[in-house]
């Protein structure tokens, strides 16, 4: 089977020649290594063996956001410009090794502000300070106009892309849902209690980043059907930061019906969500989720693969469950073993598919050769199937 191939037939429950593979974010990104920009980790020579290895080997999974230049950058806003310039300025500057954001939003006499870093030798943005401090600053929030969450879809992206790849692998949309949307505006302590005691301005926030996400998902669902998409966010509202039956309120109501037009269109919706999950996979399941990531063993989760596979496998498709800890720090040997259990335990049985996936991926300008030397010895179990 090509990748492309393999990939299609997990998603749709058919039988495959092997599990398929994924890097995650690795092959998952767009990424250039020959960009010589300071803050691209990857054009370390240490980083090209792996991104070679990914693209090589792997059965490629790439996300794509259709509002994003790429997946895993910041999305600055809509293209409503003078709009936006009327509510919303940015500042950049540069100090030391890293590169510092302050975003202004300025609503009649009153502001709200963020600021964020972006180190070179690190592949992430720091909020150091949020946009949202306070229940009040939530209700200034939702004064502002509609027309400031306007965004405009770059579908050729995506159509692109999938050319671009061919029988190398798909592409998978990659978007947030509601919670991520509202969560990402305060610090996650601030969140956590806002959600708590604030519900009904919560749902305000919700209703307000929902009329948008929604719009947009059913637009691509209808432009670009029958692919694979990744929604995440809804670990928000899950143990230990919120308890589960807030899940119902504030996933199912408001990421439920993104799945149900994704899978309208033909698309198939994986559900990505850290941590416990134990509480909540019925929910998902009931939501229509086609697949989740990335199941994570304990003591990050509270389930192991085999429960998964064992109660919701027929369902659900599979991704997971090997630790970025364990990529980066486990000795091979011991490594080899871990990846045989993921991979006899996601396939044990009947069940939709299984993907053999990390949970997330390096993001410093260094690859050791621990890391690397696990990589590879993923790629060696799942050829010699």
């Amino acid at each position: 089977m090509t990748r492309h191939e393999r990939l299609m037939a997990t998603l749709r429950g058919e039988t495959v020649d092997r599990p398929a593979v994924s890097f995650y974010e690795i092959g998952g990104f767009s990424i250039n290594p020959d960009d010589p920009d300071q803050y691209n980790i990857y054009n370390s020579p240490s980083w090209r063996p792996l991104l070679t290895l990914a693209e090589d080997h792997t059965d490629i999974i790439r996300l794509v956001s259709p509002v994003r230049a790429q997946s895993h950058l910041a999305w600055a806003g809509n293209d409503n410009v003078d709009l936006r310039k009327h509510y919303v300025r940015e500042a950049v500057w540069e100090e030391d090794d890293s590169r510092f954001t302050r975003v202004t939003y300025t609503i009649g006499d009153k502001s709200l502000t963020s600021l964020s870093r972006r180190d070179k030798a690190i592949d992430t943005v720091w909020v150091l300070e949020p946009l949202l401090k306070n229940t009040e600053d939530a209700k200034l929030y939702l004064t502002l106009p509609d027309e400031v969450f306007e965004e405009t879809l770059n579908i050729d992206r995506l159509r692109d892309e999938e050319k671009s790849l061919g029988d190398r692998g798909i592409v998978m949309v990659d978007t947030e849902d509601p919670i991520c949307a509202v969560a990402g505006l305060f610090s996650l302590e601030t969140f956590a209690v806002f959600a708590f005691t604030e519900q009904t301005l919560c749902h305000r926030l919700l209703e307000r980043h929902a009329t948008v996400i929604h719009k947009r998902t059913e637009a691509v669902a209808r432009e670009f059907p029958g692919r694979l998409w990744r929604i995440y966010g809804p670990e928000y509202a899950g143990e230990p930061l919120l308890p589960t039956r807030l899940f119902k309120e504030y996933v199912v109501r408001y990421t439920g019906p993104m799945v149900q037009y994704i899978k309208s269109r033909g698309g198939f919706a994986r559900i990505h969500v850290h941590g416990r999950i134990r509480k909540v996979l019925d929910q998902i399941v009931a939501m229509g989720a086609d697949a989740i990531d990335p199941i994570e063993p304990p003591p990050n989760g509270d389930v192991e693969l085999k429960f998964v596979r064992e109660r919701y496998g027929r369902e659900l498709v599979l991704f997971g469950n090997l630790e970025i800890r364990d990529i980066e720090s486990m000795p091979t040997g011991e490594f080899r073993k871990l990846v045989r259990q993921s991979i006899a335990d996601g396939t044990a049985g009947e069940g939709r598919g299984f993907v053999l996936m990390p949970s997330s991926s390096p993001y410093g300008r260094e690859i050791a050769e621990q890391t690397l030397s696990n990589y590879q010895t993923i790629i060696e179990e799942i050829e010699a199937l």
